[in-house]
């Protein structure tokens, strides 16, 4: 028999190690650890049958672990690394996000669990963006920025081992897979000590201020960590009353009664001390990380998210409110599933009957994270970059294939229907 530990519980690990080092990193993330779990706690208390619903699901085991964090590469070698070792913890590339069009310059994927019984144990994701050099006008930053970046290794060589540990031998033991965690956790950490000076981190920051978090620093650290509400609405008033520096308004839907897709919103990046690489002292500022709080609603299905898009692109255009905006989208969840516009997990009662319930949405959406990203940038907002999406080079730089999220989501309402017909 295997000794090996689980993959879901290595994930499960590494997320509690990353929680834990955030938390000492930016105190503020552990208020919003607080306002979660209190506003959590009273929507369950004055909704029973939420709680009902949710526990049927598996979703309350999960909710108390679940984050989401986010980290940004300089290079397709760092991407690739990162991929290694998201794998061990049972992470896989899903979907991909053409953040270029809305004037940030990373295309991205997130690596997360993609089977039901993973996602269940623990749902933890990394949105991973990469920098994008040709976006970059000034050609000598460009290249001097790619220089920077192949002078720097992200993965140290015991994380390493251990990936090729696990690769080669199918997985890790407990002793080994403490380890790993360790190692690993190193990639996400703040690094107080730049690998620039001062005059190029000044050039970087003017190219873009998400250039100079990228090229500027020895590691990607994590820029936020983000765990699950189910009132954001409620989780925003308490930010505010509690005097957090929050976002002015939540991005992605508006409130509903049956939640969809993703809901964010987050406080204002903090400015951090660091030392450039020539100065003796921390003599510099930057902002960059943030907290960010999140309510997951349903997976729409290709249909349904093609009329989301439409409904946000009208209240843009026509500068009408998101409620008015999303007056024409079903507040139903029958609705939606007869109209093809919601995936939906069939579930066989006691009694024999047949019920449907939302599949929880599991990814992101671009146009919410430029908004975040934006806000957390001191409001940097710039045009569309002129280059299009480029889902090829991005798997290319990747060297492999991200996962359809559509399809996923699918397979598990496919899957769900034949075994209610079995049962």
């Amino acid at each position: 028999m295997s000794n090996f530990i689980p993959r879901d519980d290595i994930r499960s690990l590494f997320s509690a190690a990353m929680s834990a080092m955030y938390r000492a990193e930016v105190p503020l993330y552990a208020q919003l650890l607080d306002i979660v779990a209190t506003v959590n706690a009273r929507t369950l208390e004055a909704d029973v049958a939420q709680a009902e619903s949710m526990s049927r699901r598996g979703e309350l085991a999960r909710i108390d672990a679940e984050r989401h964090g986010a980290i940004r590469v300089g290079t397709p070698a760092e991407l690739r690394a990162l991929a290694r070792v998201f794998a061990v913890m049972g992470m896989e590339p899903v979907g991909y996000y053409d953040l270029a069009a809305a004037g940030i310059p990373v295309h991205s994927t997130a690596f997360r669990p993609i089977g039901e019984e993973a996602l269940a144990r623990n749902p933890f994701r990394v949105f991973t963006s990469l920098l994008r050099p040709e976006l970059i006008a000034d050609e000598d930053l460009s290249a001097q920025a790619l220089d920077i970046l192949a002078s720097r290794r992200i993965v140290s060589d015991e994380c390493m081992a251990l990936v090729e540990k696990a690769e080669a031998e199918g997985g890790l033991n407990d002793s080994d897979a403490q380890r790993f965690v360790a190692a690993a956790l190193e990639i996400f950490r703040w690094h107080s000590h730049a690998i620039v000076d001062t005059p190029t981190y000044e050039r970087l920051l003017a190219s873009h201020r998400l250039v100079a978090d990228i090229v500027s620093f020895k590691g990607p650290h994590i820029n936020h960590l983000t765990p699950r509400t189910l009132d954001i609405d409620a989780a925003q008033a308490e930010m505010l009353a509690r005097g957090i520096a929050a976002k002015d308004s939540i991005e992605g839907p508006p409130r509903r009664k049956v939640p969809i897709l993703l809901r964010q919103t987050s406080f204002h990046a903090l400015s951090e001390s660091f030392i450039p690489a020539d100065a003796d002292s921390a003599s510099a500022q930057h902002t960059a990380r943030f907290g960010e709080i999140e309510q997951r609603g349903a997976a729409l299905t290709p249909k349904g998210r093609a009329l989301y898009d439409e409904c946000l692109t009208r209240s843009r255009d026509d500068g009408m409110s998101l409620e008015m905006a999303f007056a024409d989208f079903p507040d139903n969840f029958a609705e939606m599933v007869d109209e093809g516009l919601a995936y939906a997990r069939h579930v066989t009662n006691d009694d024999g009957t047949v019920t449907t319930e939302p599949i929880a949405y599991e990814d992101f959406l671009p146009v919410s994270a430029a908004g975040i990203f934006r806000s957390n940038l001191g409001e940097e907002v710039r045009g569309a970059y002129a280059e299009s999406a480029s889902q090829d080079a991005f798997e290319q730089a990747l060297g492999r294939p991200v996962h359809d999220p559509f399809a996923l989501y699918a397979a598990i309402a496919t899957r769900s229907r034949a075994d209610a017909m079995h049962a």
